[in-house]
């Protein structure tokens, strides 16, 4: 299967959404984080995490519990992206606003140096390393709740396009104790998982889960060809988005919600600020409250500007099935 021309695609439509918006860059008073710590040190690179602490009088607890802190991976392909981008800290002031604690991280960029996206072998291995890297930053808050003040056991993790495949494949990883999840504590679990245009990279095939996942939250374009939110067959390999992936859940009794943006290209990975309301709700009501609420939308919001993308499914082989 040949991924270069998909690679090249989706490079464009990456640089696309990591551009500031004219909206952030017209900002002079972007939020700006409370504390930066380095968590890890891997391959030469040192990797930080900023921390944006609730806003001066917002309100931190909900009905007298603790609101979680979000763990925010960014996307970029594997390729590029930074943590501390106009768009993603846009959103972090809604957050704090509402009393949550935001803490952005780096991560290894697998794919940098790669000609479009590399081999198949290659965008496992960029995903792995992510995913490492976001059980290092994990840690890091377990070993030193005290000194980032950020309750471990509060934790939701939230990516978008890369970050959302990111804390996805994290989760699912943490579940089946596979991987590099065996450094992190087995007791431990995330509180809740929020994707923004995700999916799940398997090489055994259909997506199961050994225990059950934390309450997930999915959002997706129904016509994002870039991060499938179908699913992507190659023999043994699954590349399963939020479609599949919500059928699986439900179909197991989990706790999983999913908006399907109807028409939408994978500029979904970009609207969390469109998203918000939803967000918030979903957080109160299934994270705090620990409520079993599920949701299964398809929404038609016409204030979401669509990127025109070339049809992908023509790039590949008979043996592809592009659900």
């Amino acid at each position: 299967m040949d991924i270069r021309k998909f690679a090249a695609a989706a490079a464009v439509l990456t640089a696309l959404i990591c551009l500031d918006c004219g909206t952030c860059r017209a900002q002079d008073d972007l939020l700006k984080p409370d504390e930066t710590f380095m968590f890890a040190e891997r391959d030469s690179l040192q990797l930080f995490m900023d921390v944006y602490y609730p806003a001066d009088g917002s309100e931190m607890t909900v009905d007298g519990v603790n609101k979680p802190t979000i763990l925010y991976v960014f996307g970029g392909g594997f390729k590029a992206g930074r943590r501390d981008t106009p768009t993603a800290r846009r959103w972090f002031r809604l957050l704090t606003d509402e009393g949550f604690t935001v803490a952005a991280i780096d991560y290894r960029l697998g794919l940098k140096d790669k000609e479009g996206m590399g081999s198949i072998k290659d965008v496992y291995d960029a995903i792995q390393v992510a995913v490492e890297d976001l059980f290092s930053a994990t840690k890091y808050i377990i070993d030193n709740s005290v000194d980032v003040d950020i309750d471990p056991s509060s934790l939701v993790i939230a990516g978008s396009s890369a970050g959302a495949i990111t804390v996805l494949q994290a989760e699912w990883e943490l579940c089946n104790r596979t991987g590099t999840s065996v450094m992190l504590p087995a007791e431990f679990r995330y509180a809740g998982v929020m994707s923004f245009a995700g999916a799940i990279y398997s090489r055994s095939g259909r997506v199961h889960y050994t225990r059950e996942p934390a309450p997930t939250l999915l959002f997706h374009g129904t016509a994002d060809k870039i991060v499938t939110y179908r699913q992507i067959h190659f023999f043994n390999l699954a590349f399963q988005g939020s479609n599949v992936l919500a059928r699986i859940m439900k179909g197991n009794g989990f706790n999983c919600s999913i908006y399907r943006y109807k028409d939408n290209s994978h500029e979904i990975a970009a609207a969390m600020y469109k998203t918000f309301p939803e967000q918030l709700a979903w957080l109160e009501n299934n994270i705090i409250r620990k409520e079993k609420r599920t949701i299964d939308a398809t929404v038609n919001d016409p204030s979401i500007e669509v990127f025109q993308v070339n049809d992908l499914k023509t790039l590949y082989s008979g043996r592809v099935k592009l659900e």
